[in-house]
């Protein structure tokens, strides 16, 4: 039985995939930073770890918790929208602290088993945002660039010793808690002169159209970390696949 350990999984698009790599008979370690029973209970193949990727102690108690490891999935994540201009510097590291180091600081204590055992995938979850230019997202499409590019480059090394690497690309998915979790970083991050360019932006948003489900993500996920074909990228969501072609 494979064992996969899933960052991020309190909502969304982690919540979405423990329940389906579980569901697919996997052993999976679901962490989040303050676990909740209501949203995943512990129970056959189901353990759940309380893991803060910004946090070096906290990453070496739930990798040593975990036990061998066959496929890590880097789903947490954090979000802004709003004008570079006025992002502070501080909401900037932030953000790049738990979607670009904390995706690498887990990586980087994963990779010496797969090594050793010359068998592991790391599926690393980023965003359509990489796939086409977006307004106001100017910090948060930095910090997922940034792990495309660190992910192309891992994939090579990981291969050499029989590892793979993958990115899950999600589309737009007003469903899920994104911006609920990033409202209070977003307060004054729409000055009064971008107001006239911001309001056409948002209310993009919420037109119809075709947008990504957790269930839609999770079911990528999962086939990137069963993929033995070198294919690298993996869009998620009718938007995301539409972006892509």
């Amino acid at each position: 039985m494979k064992t996969v350990l899933i960052t991020g999984c309190s909502s969304g698009y982690g919540l979405a995939t423990a329940q389906r790599f579980h569901a697919e008979g996997w052993n999976v370690i679901a962490t989040m930073r303050t676990p909740r029973d209501a949203v995943l209970t512990p129970g056959e193949r189901l353990t759940v770890l309380p893991l803060d990727v910004t946090d070096p102690a906290s990453i070496a108690e739930a990798v040593s918790s975990s036990g061998p490891i066959d496929v890590l999935v880097n789903n947490a994540g954090i979000g802004a929208v709003g004008a570079f201009e006025a992002t502070p510097m501080s909401l900037v590291r932030e953000l790049f602290e738990t979607n670009t180091f904390g995706v690498m600081a887990m990586t980087q204590a994963v990779i010496p088993q797969m090594r050793e055992r010359r068998s592991g995938v790391v599926v690393n979850v980023t965003s359509s945002v990489t796939l086409a230019a977006m307004p106001l997202t100017a910090v948060y499409t930095a910090s997922k660039m940034a792990v495309e590019g660190f992910t192309a480059s891992l994939a090579l090394e990981l291969e050499f010793f029989g590892g793979r690497a993958k990115l899950v690309e999600p589309g737009y998915g007003p469903s899920t808690r994104f911006a609920a979790n990033g409202s209070g970083r977003m307060d004054g991050l729409i000055p009064e002169p971008y107001e006239p360019f911001a309001e056409p932006v948002f209310a993009g948003y919420h037109s119809p159209g075709p947008v990504t489900t957790a269930e839609d993500v999770a079911e990528v996920v999962l086939r990137a970390a069963v993929d033995d074909s070198g294919r690298l990228r993996f869009p998620a969501g009718a938007d995301a696949v539409a972006l892509s072609a």
